[in-house]
């Protein structure tokens, strides 16, 4: 519960899980890294090695053209990795043998954004002298991991949580033919702005503001602003029902918040933390959403605080996708906040739906 960034912030505020999970089974992974040379990013920087990690599952499988069949791309949200998958909110409801993705059906892709997991980021060495990626960048070195380093040439279906529910977008409007289904799980395909950047840049603003931040140089993490960091994305990413079940005194709520502050402040890096957020600064795929052909099966949650419903930007943008659905999960005690998108119980059944909608004839 207490690795903060590398999971997803509800998957730590949720103590009761939803319905139909269970501990999967011990699951046969690989695990594997492409090293691409001179990898330039759109600043115009270049790294000379760049290192993207992957944990795979399953097989691939190739039809009579050699093309694959079964790939599945699970893209993570910001400060996770693909091992955050493995849990049994996800695994246990997916993974599982006769789970809608069952390894022995698809070969499941698990990558490590470029800045998170055990991939090259800030904190390797470079600090703040790292290449202000962004998810242009991130997403390009995803296709690179699928087709150089696993030498996949389709996807079954290309899904992704919160950062990766964006990546998704994206990769449907840069890839339109590579895939037969997409399936962002909490997002909007619309630039950050409004509240959303806002409190992106406050925690950003507030470790910069820290002294003990030394221009990204800091020989000790810079505690206050990574506090302050913290308490705005433990709000941003609360669950309120779950919350409220969870801890129903002020001093249960107290002494959680107490004791997990500790427990983020201990795993958490500012460097790559700050690179993290800012990587969506310049994301916008709204003016090309009709750009994808494949089928999507969008699905945000009521009680997501960066993707408040009431905004109704969801309702309007899906109009652009020529096939596209849009499914708004209602709060209850069922849901967790923005962390909706992790909990499969909850969404898996329109997952069947679009697997069977888009399943190819033998």
């Amino acid at each position: 519960m207490f690795r903060f960034l590398r999971s997803t912030i509800v998957m730590l505020l949720a103590c009761s899980g939803a319905a139909a999970a269970q501990e999967p089974p011990a699951l046969s992974t690989r695990e594997g890294d492409l090293i691409v040379r001179d990898f330039k990013f759109q600043t115009g920087e270049t790294l000379p090695q760049l290192k993207l990690h992957y944990t795979t599952l399953g097989t691939p499988v190739r039809d009579a053209r050699g093309h694959v069949t079964n790939a599945v791309l699970i893209l993570h949200g910001t400060g996770g990795d693909g091992h955050q998958f493995l849990r049994p909110q996800f695994a246990g409801v997916l993974f599982v043998p006769g789970g809608l993705l069952d390894p022995a059906r698809y070969f499941i892709i698990l990558p490590d954004d470029i800045g998170h997991g055990k991939s090259s980021k800030p904190s390797d060495g470079m600090h703040a002298h790292f290449p202000q990626y962004a998810y242009d960048d991130m997403v390009r070195a995803e296709y690179l991991v699928v087709t150089k380093g696993l030498k996949v040439n389709h996807l079954r279906l290309v899904t992704g949580t919160s950062m990766g529910c964006m990546h998704s977008f994206v990769w449907g409007e840069a890839y339109p033919d590579f895939m037969d289904a997409l399936m962002p799980l909490a997002c909007l395909p619309v630039q950050i702005a409004g509240r959303n950047r806002i409190w992106r840049k406050m925690t950003i603003d507030a470790i910069k503001d820290d002294p003990a931040w030394m221009g990204g140089e800091y020989k000790t993490q810079p505690q206050e602003g990574m506090r302050t960091a913290i308490d705005l994305l433990i709000i941003a990413g609360s669950a309120p029902i779950q919350m409220q079940k969870s801890y129903p005194t002020r001093d249960a709520a107290d002494a959680w918040l107490e004791d997990a502050t500790t427990k983020y402040l201990a795993t958490l890096d500012a460097n790559d933390f700050m690179y993290q957020v800012a990587s969506s600064r310049d994301y916008d795929p709204s003016g090309a959403l009709d750009k994808i052909k494949a089928p999507v099966m969008w699905i945000n949650s009521g009680d997501d605080f960066i993707n408040p419903p009431d905004l109704g930007i969801a309702q309007e943008q899906v109009k652009k996708i020529p096939h596209a659905q849009f499914v708004l999960i209602p709060a209850s005690d069922q849901t967790h906040g923005h962390g909706t998108h992790t909990w499969a119980a909850v969404w898996k059944d329109h997952l069947a739906e679009l697997l069977q909608e888009t399943a190819r004839a033998p």
